[in-house]
């Protein structure tokens, strides 16, 4: 009797857990506080089917309290048989019926919100001068990072996205090696990322990300890609558009710049030696680079996607990244570089910035 009232009360206490800690995610990265004309309308719709599982549990409920207390035998007594209903052509069609008309009742304006997130023509749109007139952004997944290109801007990014507020902002999806998946909870639903064919979507981002922790939203990788498929994290950082352009302007600046191998500083000179062949520190230029491109490594909040963005972090990561992110391509890499070369580069790739 006490075991049983003790399972009772524990699963009672988390009922009510579920209940209340469900609302308790940052906005960030949760999806209970969507961001953006995308985010809200998929959570309107998840809250709308919701409504209608509340509804047919609730009706079931009662029917069954109902019958359960009307047809008790300590009132009807032991003999009492309830009236038999099988074979009954009219509930027949009543259980049959109701079900088609919640599902189409949830179908009707899940369809609608399917195709309408799945329009993409405006992608394509240009201006009389032969210009794009939306932001399209070229995402492809890594193991275990992400690089965006923006096209029509020529620049190339990794780890942290840069977008507008209140526009649509258009993707193309694609993977490098094995199947990914692109999520911004906070933002929209997720969309997988694959090698054989490019997908694509759009999101809007509704407010400016600064005000929340660490001034980004959180990104992840939703599809189990890999044994560090669960650190395969990317922020974003959402802007204005007049500070858009800025941070456009100031990657575009950076078209030319290298590492030299003749620098008198030893960060610099061991970065070209050692690093230079898969890391860009030019955000003008193609995509496609072994490593993530490194221009703003200085402005990200991050180091690796999951590290405090410190130099003693990164010099963690270059001393052994295999400890961090299993089966990443980096591992091996830079086991020859003395300890003085490694504290170096690291204050070089943090001194990487293009915000003043």
């Amino acid at each position: 009797m006490m075991k049983g009232l003790k399972k009772w009360r524990l699963f009672s206490l988390l009922a009510v857990m579920t209940v209340f800690l469900s609302a308790c995610g940052e906005e960030y990265i949760t999806t209970l506080k969507p961001t953006g004309a995308v985010g809200k309308e998929q959570f309107n719709l998840l809250l709308f089917s919701i409504a209608i599982m509340a509804l047919v549990t609730i009706v079931v409920s009662v029917l069954y309290l109902y019958a359960f207390m009307k047809a008790r035998r300590s009132k009807l007594g032991e003999d009492y048989m309830p009236k038999q209903v099988e074979g009954s052509h009219t509930l027949e069609v009543i259980w049959t019926v109701i079900p088609i008309v919640l599902l189409l009742i949830l179908a009707v304006p899940t369809l609608i919100s399917t195709y309408k997130l799945a329009d993409v023509k405006a992608m394509d749109e240009v201006d009389e001068e032969g210009n794009k007139t939306a932001l399209t952004v070229n995402v492809t997944a890594k193991l275990y990072w992400w690089e965006f290109e923006y096209p029509e801007q020529g620049i190339v990014t990794a780890q942290e996205l840069v977008v507008p507020t209140d526009e649509k902002v258009y993707f193309n999806l694609k993977a490098a090696d094995v199947k990914h998946s692109f999520w911004i909870p906070a933002v929209g639903g997720k969309m997988d990322t694959n090698v054989e064919n490019v997908n694509k979507f759009y999101l809007e981002f509704g407010k400016e990300s600064e005000g929340l922790k660490d001034g980004v939203f959180y990104g992840k990788c939703a599809e189990l890609c890999g044994p560090s498929h669960a650190l395969m994290d990317f922020k974003v950082k959402v802007l204005d558009r007049t500070e858009f352009d800025s941070w456009v302007a100031a990657m575009q600046a950076t078209e030319g710049a290298t590492a030299s191998a003749e620098s008198a500083d030893l960060g610099e000179q061991t970065f070209a030696n050692s690093c230079l062949m898969c890391h860009a520190v030019s955000g003008v230029g193609a995509s496609g680079a072994m490593g993530p491109n490194l221009t703003t490594f200085g402005d990200r909040n991050r180091v690796a996607g999951v590290l405090e963005h410190s130099k003693e972090s990164l010099e963690e990561w270059v001393s052994d990244p295999e400890s961090i992110k299993p089966g990443n391509l980096m591992t091996g890499k830079y086991g020859e570089l003395s300890d003085e070369e490694i504290s170096a580069v690291a204050d070089y790739i943090m001194g990487l910035s293009i915000e003043e």
